[in-house]
Parts: structure tokens; sequence; C-alpha cells
């Protein structure tokens, strides 16, 4: 089925050789026959402590290199299922949230049209409120969102400044685009500015999983518990700062004690998911990575990602 869009073989071109692409896949036209496309969004105008996001994507095209197709676990070849390409980086504008913002919905509405999903690779937090409204036109319905995060993201406006990367969900809400009370957060932990950070999941009905949630109860019994995305089409936002710093040191806004590689791994393999439409893998900011710790991650959190599709 996917044969016309198989990794590069690493015993014709060893892995560090060959033109960088996401699991060196082929380089494609985001009109090209694929189902899935992955997207480099270049952007890191909108974090509000540490910057780097914006080299993101070219470093984890470079460290997929290391990726495989067959998943052990599920007992599926990936490349053989599904139509996976690279097809580039979307425009940005570094110095303008605005212009970005409206670049980003030029960019991926047309793949939407044809009914193709994607996976963003940013770049900041702040790219998947405008992703989120291209797939809301294009469905016509608000969307269930499984969010991974150390942080809520449903912040107030900083310095005056209303979309930033911990306000997506904030803003996701409050324009219908999804389904509170078909949403989820993981790997969420303290600690917040004050107690009135919860008000707004609690008022709107978001389920909220915290590292104690998953600690206390046990990992086998946890995800047994996780709910059942069935109805209605879904989106996966994976910001890498909810894994503890020890095993994605290259982030914004690290907070300590909070999910394993592990731990990530099983969630994605316990999720059941209906109607993937689309997904992003935020957050990484190469410049504080350590021997690519960051990075590895991020491309293993693409494989379990695409594997939902």
């Amino acid at each position: 089925m996917a044969n016309d869009f198989r990794p590069l073989s690493g015993r014709e071109f060893p892995r560090f050789s060959g033109i960088k692409t996401f699991f060196r896949l082929p380089h494609v036209a985001p009109e090209a026959d694929h189902q899935v496309a992955l997207v480099g969004v270049p952007y890191d105008g909108a974090v509000s402590y540490r910057p780097g996001a914006r080299f993101a994507p070219s470093r984890i095209r470079e460290v997929s290199s290391l990726g495989r197709g067959f998943h052990m676990g599920r007992g599926v070849d990936l490349f053989e299922r599904l139509k996976v390409a690279d097809v580039g980086d979307c425009p940005t504008v570094p110095i303008d949230q605005e212009q970005t913002y409206q670049r980003i919905q030029d960019f991926f509405s047309p793949i939407v049209q044809k009914g193709k999903c994607f996976v963003a690779v940013g770049g900041d937090h702040s790219i998947t409120l405008p992703l989120l409204r291209v797939l809301r036109q294009q469905w016509g319905q608000k969307l269930n969102l499984i969010h991974f995060d150390a942080h809520l993201d449903t912040y107030p406006a900083a310095w005056g400044c209303e979309f930033h990367h911990g306000a997506f969900v904030r803003h996701a809400v409050n324009e219908g685009l999804i389904e509170p009370t078909r949403s989820v957060q993981l790997g969420i932990r303290g600690p917040l500015a004050s107690g009135s950070d919860l008000d707004f999941v609690r008022q709107h009905g978001i389920q909220v999983f915290t590292v104690d949630d998953l600690r206390q109860q046990g990992l086998d019994s946890f995800l047994q518990n996780l709910p059942v995305f069935d109805q209605g089409p879904t989106y996966v936002s994976f910001d890498i700062d909810c894994l503890d710093p020890a095993y994605a040191p290259g982030t914004g806004t690290p907070v300590v004690g909070g999910l394993t590689t592990y731990e990530t791994q099983k969630i994605f393999r316990s999720l059941k998911i209906g109607q993937l439409v689309g997904a992003d893998v935020v957050e990484v900011s190469p410049p504080f990575d350590s021997s690519e710790i960051t990075a590895l991650a991020a491309v293993d959190s693409l494989f379990e990602i695409l594997h939902l599709f």
C-alpha cells in the first residue's frame, strides 16, 4: 500500500548520510498522494522563558534517521500500512505571531481539505491554536483533545499578550474549537502561580490526570481507566515537557517530577481513538538539549502518534 512512501534504506545509505527528512521518508508536495503529512512549524515567538523551539523541526528530522517502522508492541510495520511523507516546513514570520498564525492556517487548510491528516512538529505550543482552527472549520464540529503537558495551558494573557504558548487551551475552549468535556490533559503537575489556575479546567469540565494520579494508581490501573475517544474527530497535542527533565532537558519551561518516556509509550499504546485527524509534537528546544535526549524522545512520540492513525 505504502511502497512509494518507504524510508530510505539504511543499508543503501547509512543513517548518518542522505538528505534529512522525518524518518528518512520522501519529501513531497503537500498535495501528493500520501495519507499523513509530517510538517515542520519552526516558530517560537510566543515562549515565556527559554527560546529555541524554532530549531526543533530540523533537529528532529536529523535524529529521526534512527527511526524504524516496525512496532514491536503492536506487531505492525507502520510504513507498510500508512502512506506518510515529509512535506517540508510551514512558512512562518519569526517576529510576528499574527502573520505566523495566518500562514499556518493557509498552509494546513489545503492538506485537510484533501482528506489528509497531519502531525505538526513545532515550534512552541502556541502553534496548536491555528491548527485546531483549521480542523474545526474542516470538520464542522468541536474536536476531542488529548493533551500531554506539564502545564494546563489555560493561563491568562501575559504582558498584555493574549496568544502565548501557555494559553492555547483557554482560547480553544472559548472559540468553540474543542469539546472540553471530551478532552483530557495528561502529565499535569505543579507548582502553580495560585490555586485559581485550576478554575478554568474545573469550570469547563476538562479531565485532568496528574503525574500523582498515575503513580498512586499504578501504571496498569491508570491505563485501564483512560477514557475512550470513539465519538467525533480527535486531536493529540504532545508537549515534550510532560516528560521529566531527566528525559527531556531541552525544553522551554521544564518541570521536575514528570512522566518517563516508558510511561508515555504505554499511554499512547493504550489510547483508543476512533478518528484521529491531527496531532503535534511541540516545545523541543535543541539549544538546551543534551546528547539529543529530548529530540530522541520527540522522535519516539512521533512514532507512537503515527501508529494511532
